[in-house]
């Protein structure tokens, strides 16, 4: 069957992209007619020889976008043709986001395993918690919970090698309330921040008006000496990330960092993403035990532990801070959901929390040396790094490539997200969101996806 109106062979991006662009221009050139039947999906991959995954990326885009309207059991059609053109002055180009949702297999960073979750067991203290009805017909405490809090304390000490006492911890809806709280008390004006970068810290700090140093990084990271040099008051960390030399930052790099603080009268904000879920070897107590609670700020979340929907993290504030905090307090409105407060106390309480978190790592030790394999077996050569904590391989890209890999990969049912870093731009292929069974198959998928490139 002929297409006249369509023409996929130029333009930039992967073949989903062409596709979209090429059907746009037809709709708004007049060439294809409001209310005209477009083929099947079905159809249109017979027609073009292209994928299923491809097509329906363009179509659900051009929906999004108003370009067509969906019918159940009768098709695609066009909504409107010429109406969506503006004069020349006043038309901009929109780089569309394509929402590709029907992917096979999803290798980003922003789930988890659906086969792994407790979701019986949350349920259950969720309902538990809704029952408590002289609890949950008010707002709660501004600080959190008392009895999370007391949970918190607990767990910490447990899991992260911390001794905190519950008035010292701060519950919010994840790390960027919690940042923000921290800026808004710290009162800082300029912010290290190690060269690999955090984009959604880098925001905070970029709202709060502060000045962000990027400091370099030798195999042991961030660097004391580039520290001691920059001037600034406040530095971000993740010292559970693993650094240039593969492991989690060491002992004695840390307590140079803390020494920095006591001597700069500073503030090190220590993020703890997932540092109790290194599973190749025991995790590293977190460093604001090592500095007996001074000059050290702690975030925690449970986004890979628990579920990423739940939006819940807590924060330890050094002394320095806390009493600040105290005397601001009430005017500060809880940013989490109480009810799932409740529920979060009594699943941790319960100790469901720290057998979770045994069988995640047995888990995720057992899903990265599949992944690892694979990969290794489908590349050869290519320098596929381990991100242990974060649960992803990642792949160095140049700028140009990062989008039309995956482009590809989604192609193929895969779906595969860039990031940028100061260790450069790379393709995360992430673990935690696919189930054990078809890591073999995505990673085969990509190597049909990225071998064709070229």
């Amino acid at each position: 069957m002929a297409y006249d109106y369509l023409d996929v062979s130029g333009g930039e991006g992967p073949l989903y992209l062409k596709l979209y662009r090429s059907l746009k221009t037809a709709m708004e050139t007049g060439k294809l007619k409001h209310g005209e039947r477009l083929p099947s999906i079905r159809r249109f991959c017979e027609d073009l020889g292209v994928s299923r995954t491809t097509v329906e990326a363009a179509y659900q885009q051009l929906c999004v976008e108003g370009y067509l309207k969906s019918e159940p059991k009768k098709g695609y059609f066009v909504r409107s043709g010429e109406s969506h053109t503006l004069p020349e002055q006043h038309r901009t180009v929109p780089v569309p986001i394509l929402l590709a949702a029907k992917y096979r297999y999803n290798l980003g960073t922003d789930c988890v395993d659906a086969e792994n979750v407790d979701l019986t067991v949350w349920r259950r203290h969720v309902r538990e918690a809704l029952n408590r009805h002289e609890s949950v017909v008010s707002y709660g405490d501004h600080q959190g919970e008392p009895e999370l809090r007391e949970a918190l304390s607990r767990y910490a000490a447990r899991t992260r090698g911390l001794s905190v006492t519950p008035g010292e911890v701060v519950v919010g809806a994840g790390s960027q309330p919690l940042l923000s709280l921290l800026c808004g008390l710290a009162g800082k004006k300029r912010v290290g921040i190690d060269e690999r970068g955090f984009a959604q810290a880098e925001q905070i700090f970029r709202d709060f008006g502060m000045d962000i140093v990027p400091l370099p990084c030798d195999e042991n990271g961030l660097d004391p000496a580039a520290l001691h040099k920059s001037g600034v008051d406040l530095a971000y960390i993740s010292p559970s990330s693993p650094v240039k030399s593969g492991s989690a930052m060491p002992t004695s790099r840390r307590f140079e960092l803390i020494r920095w603080a006591q001597e700069r009268d500073g503030v090190l904000v220590e993020d703890d993403y997932n540092g109790e879920l290194r599973y190749r070897a025991r995790p590293i107590p977190a460093m604001r035990g090592m500095a007996g609670g001074s000059r050290v700020a702690y975030l925690g979340s449970f986004s890979k532990l628990l579920l990423p929907s739940v939006r819940i993290g807590y924060m330890v504030l050094p002394p320095e801070l806390l009493e600040r905090y105290r005397m601001r307090a009430r005017n500060y409105n809880q940013t989490a959901s109480k009810i799932e407060q409740l529920a979060l106390a009594d699943y941790i309480t319960s100790g469901q929390m720290e057998r979770r978190l045994r069988r995640l790592r047995k888990l995720y030790a057992t899903k990265s040396q599949a992944m690892g394999k694979c990969l290794s077996d489908i590349f050869p050569g290519i320098p596929f790094v381990l991100e242990e904590t974060a649960l992803y391989f990642r792949m160095p890209v140049q700028e140009e490539e990062a989008n039309h890999l995956c482009g590809l990969a989604a192609e193929q049912g895969v779906r595969v997200r860039p990031r940028q870093d100061g260790k450069g731009l790379s393709l995360a292929l992430s673990f935690s969101g696919i189930a054990l069974s078809d890591i073999p198959e995505a990673v085969r998928l990509l190597g049909l996806a990225w071998n064709k490139k070229g």
